[in-house]
């Protein structure tokens, strides 16, 4: 990591400048391609990952089959946040559902500068608790809220972590994401496309109207983005809105 350069992960970009001086040794520039595993289920964790950008999926599952998402992170988050707490190990899977590049860093590395920096320790944990927010809000939406207003919230939480409004996604990664079969997600695609909101395409997403998905989503979004803007900052870049979509019909 050039010492002259801007961290694009929001976590990093927070730090005071010693806490970053304190990571900034050890922060190694890392591919992160589609599918690739960040930390395999109860196995000890060798490196944390700060996204840039790219999309993580933390998946939860009994057996092969029976796989559903429980949370997800871009740039506003880390993997690896269990050796915040102590912990060298997890029950999930955290792989990249969508391919980008971040910066890592040793377990080891992380746990002595997090032992050595009372600040550095307070963001993570803070950090920490906008994704247990998010999870239980997950929990709840999987549990009470019907398809499509669950993939609602689900593309606005992929849309908050990154500047373009095309999501590249299929039918097939949306059922395991959601926990439905693949019809239930054509059929929920097609009532948000019937509002106006997104326009599908094969392997994308389109967002055309951002407020009103957001609207669509439910009371299951929100929550966690505010407890993010609450304990750290903005999840989304300044001026990366997306209103009604205003391209030519013709």
């Amino acid at each position: 990591m050039p010492a002259h350069s801007i961290p694009q992960n929001r976590l990093l970009a927070q730090l005071s400048a010693d806490d970053l001086a304190l990571l900034h040794p050890h922060l190694q520039p890392v591919d992160l391609p589609v599918g690739m595993v960040l930390i395999e289920p109860d196995r000890p964790i060798t490196h944390a990952v700060f996204p840039e950008t790219g999309l993580c999926s933390v998946i939860a599952s009994m057996q092969e089959r029976n796989r559903i998402e429980i949370g997800l992170f871009g740039r506003d988050g880390l993997a690896g946040t269990v050796l915040v707490l102590g912990s060298n190990r997890v029950p999930h899977q955290t792989f990249m559902q969508v391919s980008g590049a971040g910066l890592r860093i040793e377990a080891e590395a992380l746990t002595q500068a997090i032992e050595a920096s009372a600040t550095l320790r307070l963001l993570l944990l803070r950090y920490t608790q906008t994704f247990l927010v998010q999870t239980a809000q997950t929990a709840l939406a999987n549990a009470s809220a019907p398809a499509e207003e669950r993939l609602a919230r689900w593309l606005a939480m992929y849309h908050d972590r990154q500047d373009s409004d095309d999501l590249s996604v299929t039918h097939e990664f949306l059922s395991l994401m959601l926990g439905v079969r693949r019809p239930t997600v054509t059929v929920a695609l097609q009532m948000l496309e019937g509002a106006g909101l997104v326009r599908a395409q094969r392997g994308r997403v389109r967002v055309l109207n951002r407020p009103g998905l957001i609207e669509a989503a439910g009371p299951a979004y929100g929550p966690a983005e505010a407890e993010y803007e609450r304990l750290i900052g903005p999840l989304r870049r300044n001026g990366a809105e997306s209103g009604p979509d205003q391209s030519s019909t013709s």
